[in-house]
């Protein structure tokens, strides 16, 4: 049975920490408007305390998290179990993008995400409810490993010529949303 909490418990913490894998759900206000949910690894995320959590987005080739949050702020993490005991979390709240050109971002980033030396935003998670599930459909999977991918295209260029790409090709959504901006 499902349970309801008002912030993250000591086991909640410790079964998110547990996960390499977690899903971001987010979506516009405009009926019509595309919702969106993006898978994210690399051990990029920290908690901060029982009511707030957050992530080094590191890019992709969509901005979708980040225009639907300084639309309206709404967001879902998911964490699944896929090894060990069944579970699913879900942490509820509203987000803040701290964009990569700002100092919170830098002092975010040098502060809780110190093996990434850039990404393009922080995103914040301040919580208002988390639910656990028994996740019993969930199937099994293997860790393996990181992909390699993204890390090797962010190193092959300098930090100037990583950011200005990301912001040609990172400035609204696939639904015409603002997202980065150099003046944000």
């Amino acid at each position: 049975m499902s349970k309801t909490y008002d912030a993250l418990t000591d086991d909640l913490v410790a079964f998110i920490r547990a996960q390499k894998l977690f899903f971001v759900a987010t979506a516009p206000l405009a009926h019509d408007g595309r919702v969106n949910l993006s898978p994210k690894g690399y051990d990029s995320l920290v908690i901060i305390d029982a009511k707030t959590l957050a992530w080094i987005d590191l890019g992709g080739s969509g901005v979708e998290t980040i225009a639907h949050l300084r639309e309206n702020k709404r967001i879902t993490l998911m964490f699944c179990a896929l090894e060990g005991s069944a579970n699913i979390v879900r942490v509820y709240g509203e987000g803040d993008v701290l964009p990569m050109q700002t100092p919170e971002f830098e002092e975010m980033r040098a502060q809780h995400f110190p093996a990434f030396d850039r990404g393009r935003a922080v995103i914040r998670v301040r919580i208002s409810s988390v639910s656990d599930s028994c996740g019993w459909g969930v199937p099994f999977y293997e860790f393996k490993g990181e992909r390699e991918q993204l890390r090797r295209w962010v190193d092959a260029r300098s930090l100037d010529e990583w950011a200005e790409r990301r912001y040609e090709t990172n400035g609204t959504s696939i639904d015409g949303l603002p997202a980065l901006d150099r003046k944000a």
